[in-house]
């Protein structure tokens, strides 16, 4: 399950950074800081 939940955060973060790229900064902010809060070295959602 912590695997999963890695590849999701590496997954919002990188869609954030991308998404800021395209121009969209508060939601590609908003996927990032989702990403660090599922991932096992943040606080899990899941946990």
């Amino acid at each position: 399950m912590e695997f999963i939940l890695w590849i999701l955060a590496v997954i919002l973060v990188a869609y954030g950074i991308y998404v800021i790229f395209r121009g969209r900064v508060l939601m590609g902010i908003l996927f990032i800081i989702v990403g660090l809060l599922v991932g096992p070295g943040g606080v899990s959602l899941f946990t």
